[in-house]
Order: structure tokens, then C-alpha cells, then sequence
């Protein structure tokens, strides 16, 4: 895994982190353990709408301010917002003793349904399989959800497989968002009865 930004701030379960360029300045706090509110603004509305759908189901607090240059595309936006959300889930679960680890979530919206399975211990990787049939949801192209898992998976070390299948564009990339929301806040969560890290080998990653 790796920090995309300057952690600004941190503490138990959550944390702020920063990232300017010269194509965006983002600012994310993120708090797993909270009630689902959100303030969000990317300057993409579609993209708000899937990160507060996320957000509301893994029942994170979630504040995104974005600022990038969307005169050119909404690719850096996009991108560098899931970067930096990444980012401070991992600074959020610190050295990742006592979670879950492992999480997974099926989710319908109307004919649609996506499935997602995580596991959030520190090794990145995404697999996802939303086939779209149109290319735009607002102004978000859908070509760029994949990439935001990516990218989310990246920062945030997680091994994502996200998949779905629907008619509606919207209904589809919806009910992918909510699916990942609640993997991410089975995997997330405090389990009473573990002591150190999910894992055999004595450490994550």
C-alpha cells in the first residue's frame, strides 16, 4: 500500500489527509466508526452521488473537498479523489490489528445487482467487472469507476472484487457502490474476539 498526500491529522479509526498538484487540491476526512454523513463535493455529481451512497452503507463519515481542473476532463478529479479517500482509510486503520479483514456484500437496485468481496489487510489489488452499456452518467464517464477502484484499492491496501450486472447504468454503478460500502464496513470492523492481525503469519500485508 502507499500514501498518496500529507496526513494533516489523525487519531483512533480516522483520520484527514491532503494532496495538491497542480491538477487538484483534495482535502478527505474519513471515520469508519461513524453514522453514515457525508459532505461532498468533487465538482462531478454523479461521483458524489456513488461516494455518498458508499459512505451512508459502510456507515463512514465521509468530508471530500475537491477542487481540480475539470475545464480539462474529470479524469484527475476523479482519479486523485480516490487516491486520496484511500489513503486515509489506511491511515484510519492504523496497523490494522484486531479488524475483520475480510468482508463481502451483495447488493440489488431494481434489475441490477453487484457483488463485492474485500479483504482490506494491505495487499492492493482490484478486479472488477461492471459492464456498462452507455458511456456517461452525468457528467461522470463510467470507463473511470474501475479506475477509481483502483486507485481506492491502491492507497487504501485492499484486494478488491467488485462485480455487478443490470440494465440501468446507473442502477448497476449504485448498487456497486453500496455493495463496496458494506464489504468495506464488515471488513473494517473492531472483531471482539481477535487479538492482533487476521493472519497466520503473524502480520498483514
Amino acid at each position: 500500500m502507499s500514501t498518496i498526500g500529507t496526513v494533516v491529522a489523525s487519531g483512533p479509526r480516522w483520520a484527514t489527509v491532503t494532496r495538491e498538484t497542480k491538477e487538484t487540491r483534495i482535502t478527505v476526512t474519513l471515520k469508519l466508526d461513524g453514522t453514515g454523513e457525508t459532505t461532498i463535493d468533487t465538482g462531478v455529481g454523479f461521483y458524489d452521488h456513488l461516494l455518498n451512497s458508499l459512505a451512508h452503507h459502510a456507515l463512514f463519515d465521509l468530508d471530500v473537498e475537491a477542487n481540480g481542473d475539470l475545464v480539462i476532463d474529470e479524469h484527475h478529479t476523479v482519479e486523485d479523489v480516490a487516491l486520496v479517500i484511500g489513503s486515509a482509510f489506511g491511515e484510519a486503520l492504523g496497523d490494522r490489528s484486531g479488524i475483520a479483514r475480510f468482508g463481502d456484500a451483495a447488493v440489488p437496485m431494481d434489475e441490477s445487482v453487484a457483488t463485492a468481496v474485500v479483504d482490506i489487510g494491505g495487499r492492493p489489488y482490484a478486479v472488477v467487472d461492471l459492464p456498462f452499456k452507455g458511456k456517461r452518467a452525468g457528467k461522470m464517464p463510467l470507463e473511470l469507476i474501475e479506475h477509481v477502484v483502483e486507485s481506492f484499492a491502491r492507497t487504501a491496501g485492499a484486494t478488491i472484487n467488485l462485480k455487478g450486472r443490470g440494465r440501468n447504468d446507473h442502477h448497476l454503478a449504485e448498487a456497486a457502490f453500496k455493495a463496496l460500502g458494506r464489504s468495506l464496513r464488515a471488513a473494517s470492523a473492531v472483531d471482539p474476539r481477535r487479538q492482533g492481525p487476521a493472519s497466520t503469519k503473524g502480520t498483514l500485508g
